[in-house]
């Protein structure tokens, strides 16, 4: 691996469905045997599609507790073994069991009727929201471990085939097989004459809401977001306008939408206007899906969250090649489980 390091205290498995879709459950052990590591700490940790970054969080949190000092946060997920009904039904696990699911409400269903509400009460068209897909699909081209390499115009967006009304095809992000891993060691641990550029971890948070969307008092506003983004600012010593890049959770363009509201980047109600009006470009004002975000880089939803944070910490090293927000100097990343039931957010510093 790049950092230039073979023995790790602690490895922190981010994965949501290995038992369903893999029928292997107790994956930390399953992982550290393989890469030969028996003798280290080896767990998994699930939080729905936010497990990816979750791994990430446990891991900085044990270094900076002083009992570790060498963690690799790593996330895996393959979903392509299983058929799709299979898959379909497993990601639902992600919803209310008892009040969502059980009456016969898919993944994609509980984001259509967000999306219906927020078209409703905003006063958009489904069309306004080809701009999140449009840009993630641009920045998809030169990302070589991007799924998609096909640029998508507002055409092609608006005669895409409807999945489940309002949501059509090119507003959904695709699932597929996916892992990343990072190395967290204490700041202190690193030195100048290292390979890489070293980058900060300058705030880690996360919150929870309700799991069913219909107990939330307002459905079009994602808490989780807000307060982990909130508690993240602080902890960095920054406001919104610091942000140089933001990793959104665009399973969905609506949850690209509402994520931006949520972090401060746009008035309630008013995010496809930042689409709209190419300001989430790599130029733009606030750069997002950099690397093709979940719509075009893919979603292996357990290690989502950590492709999340590789692409910021690229970013931050200026590693990105023709992706390359010049000058980054803060990057974030936010994780959104379920619904927005768990939401996890991490900012990023060079300070090199």
């Amino acid at each position: 691996m790049d950092a230039n390091i073979r023995d790790f205290d602690s490895l922190f498995i981010g994965n949501m469905m290995s038992a369903s879709a893999n029928q292997q459950q107790n994956i930390g052990a399953y992982i550290a045997d393989w890469v030969g590591s028996r003798s280290s700490e080896s767990i998994r940790l699930e939080s729905a599609c936010s497990s990816g970054s979750a791994a990430f969080r446990a891991a900085v949190l044990a270094v900076a507790s002083n009992q570790v000092e060498v963690a690799v946060a790593a996330a895996v997920e393959k979903m392509t073994d299983s058929p799709g009904v299979e898959i379909t039904a497993n990601l639902a696990t992600a919803a209310d069991a008892d009040w969502e699911v059980s009456q016969g409400v898919s993944f994609i269903a509980l984001n259509a009727l967000l999306m219906q509400r927020y078209l409703h009460e905003y006063k958009w068209d489904h069309s306004n929201f080809a701009g999140f897909s449009i840009n993630a699909h641009k920045n998809a081209m030169t990302n070589p471990y991007a799924r998609f390499h096909s640029k998508l115009s507002q055409e092609q967006f608006d005669r895409s085939p409807v999945l489940c009304n309002p949501i059509t095809l090119m507003d959904a992000s695709p699932i597929g097989d996916g892992a990343a891993a990072v190395v967290v060691v204490p700041y202190d641990f690193l030195h100048p004459t290292q390979q890489h550029k070293y980058i900060a971890v300058a705030g880690s948070a996360a919150a929870s809401d309700t799991i069913a969307v219909h107990s939330r008092k307002d459905p079009l506003w994602l808490s989780a977001a807000e307060r982990s983004a909130k508690d993240a600012y602080a902890q960095a010593g920054i406001s919104v306008k610091d942000i140089d890049l933001f990793e959104y959770h665009d399973a969905f363009t609506v949850m690209a939408a509402l994520s931006l509201e949520a972090c401060g980047f746009a008035p309630r109600g008013k995010a496809p206007l930042l689409a709209m009006e190419g300001h989430l470009t790599i130029e733009g004002q606030i750069p997002v899906a950099t690397m093709g975000g979940l719509k075009a880089r893919g979603h292996p939803v357990g290690a989502t969250g950590m492709y999340q944070i590789v692409e910021v910490i690229q970013q931050l090293r200026g590693e990105a090649g023709k992706n390359q927000v010049d000058g980054a100097v803060y990057g974030m990343a936010q994780n959104i489980g379920g619904s927005g039931s768990n939401i996890i957010t991490h900012i990023f510093h060079n300070d090199n």
